[in-house]
């Protein structure tokens, strides 16, 4: 019998990825597949349309894994070398399929065109190899079997690519007969990597089981609890690793004990104003509507969030909000608090849920608003304020209010973003009744 698929190489060929012209979204997807069916990858490469490249890269997976997958380069144009480098790694010629060519035929002919004379050289195998049927495009695939590794090339476009692997690679995969492999997501805000991986502490040693690691992207740090074994075992050691690092990071957790889905920190805290029968508004300068743009992303926010204001100027500032001209004056005064102060941030949320009162029409208004003032940058920024301060405000129907201001290092954008999620931040805590410190986090204002 041949070897057990315990690891995949997955391979990705097209010089368009290697330069950074295109995103390489295959990977992702096949090892995601393949993580279900309890193969895991063990590395992704990519390479470029070159025959010589292609080859060393099918021989080195081969070598190191009972399984190689790649996808792309069997086009019908010259740049196209999968098959042509699967042959040299094998040793074998190229020869026509005559199945192969009738299907491609066949697939021109159904469209009322004649088949390129170009669109030939797709129906090309190595000698040793098999070719996989492609139900939605012109390029089969090819299947073929070296040193002690299956080999499969698929299409580079995921709309071929994918069933073909569903009708082929999927039926012929060998994992380790009882072991399943089976991972688990959980996404927390309010602590940094190195914070989380500090409190996480002896969970995340390498060779545990279930393996703990983490992966940060814009604020969240997602902890990633993967299990290889037995089936019969894999809830309850997924389930008491999920209780640890419940345990060492508490409310930073953004999905609820007992649930799976993974959420964003806007459906975090939407989900919690739905479940208390809250709402929001948003007064926004410095993230120009972003603030508002994540929480309308999530579906069914109406519930929740009734809506808001980008006040990107000063005058805007107080015709819209009501923020004192003391605060933001027409002209300079270095006396006046200015647009990016704990005075101007706690004016924006507090007028936020003041207008919100008219603009619903006689309705209670909102139970809570949120405001953001701050120098996204590059210019804009002074000693005693430079780029990346920022006020963020929270005020509540009960009469609570935490201004808060943050120093975000990175470019405009980063600086918005840590800004929206920020505030987002501050009103999750306020409906837990938690606290924490919040990254970039420097100071807080007065009650």
């Amino acid at each position: 019998m041949a070897d057990e698929h315990t690891s995949c190489i997955v391979l990705s060929i097209g010089d368009e990825l290697t330069l950074g012209q295109s995103l390489d979204t295959n990977s992702r997807w096949l090892s995601a597949r393949l993580l279900e069916a309890g193969v895991v990858t063990a590395r992704h490469v990519t390479v470029p349309d070159d025959a010589g490249a292609i080859e060393r890269a099918v021989r080195e997976g081969a070598a190191d894994a009972p399984l190689v997958i790649s996808s792309g380069g069997l086009g019908p144009t010259e740049d196209d070398l999968t098959r042509v480098a699967l042959a040299a790694a094998l040793g074998d010629e190229l020869v026509e399929d005559a199945d192969a060519l009738r299907a491609i035929g066949a697939w021109y002919a159904a469209r009322g065109a004649r088949m390129p004379a170009t669109n030939r050289v797709q129906a090309l195998r190595p000698r040793g190899a098999a070719c996989l049927a492609n139900a939605h495009g012109t390029a089969p695939g090819l299947r073929a079997r070296l040193g002690g590794a299956d080999v499969f090339c698929l299409p580079g476009p995921p709309r071929e690519m994918g069933p073909m692997f569903e009708a082929f690679v999927l039926p012929a995969l060998r994992p380790a007969p009882g072991r399943v492999v089976r991972t688990r997501t959980l996404p927390t805000f309010g602590y940094g990597e190195s914070r989380v991986a500090e409190l996480l502490g002896d969970l995340m040693r390498r060779g545990r089981n279930p393996l703990v690691g983490t992966t940060a992207s814009v604020g969240v740090v997602t902890v990633r609890l993967r299990y290889e074994g037995g089936a019969a075992e894999a809830g309850t050691a997924l389930a008491s690793a999920e209780l640890a690092v419940r345990a060492a990071l508490g409310h930073a957790v953004l999905t609820p004990a007992g649930e799976t889905r993974e959420r964003t920190l806007a459906e975090a805290v939407l989900d919690l104003l739905k479940g208390r029968g809250e709402t929001l508004a948003v007064a926004e300068s410095c993230t120009g509507g972003l603030l508002g743009a994540m929480l309308t992303e999530v579906p069914g926010s109406s519930a929740a969030f009734a809506g808001g204001w980008i006040t990107y100027t000063n005058a805007m500032k107080h015709a819209e909000l009501g923020v004192p001209d003391r605060f933001v004056p027409e002209e300079p005064d270095p006396r006046a608090p200015g647009a990016v102060s704990e005075e101007t941030a706690r004016a924006m949320a507090l007028g936020c849920r003041e207008r919100a009162r008219y603009v619903l029409r006689g309705a209670p208004g909102v139970d809570h608003a949120l405001a953001v003032t701050g120098v996204a940058g590059p210019e804009g920024g002074t000693t005693a304020k430079p780029v990346g301060t920022v006020w963020v405000c929270r005020a509540s129907r009960d009469g609570t209010v935490d201004a808060r201001r943050f120093l975000f290092r990175g470019g405009r954008d980063a600086v918005r973003t840590w800004s929206a999620m920020s505030a987002l931040g501050m009103l999750r805590l306020k409906l837990l009744g938690a606290e924490m410190e919040l990254p970039g986090e420097m100071e807080r204002g007065d009650g």
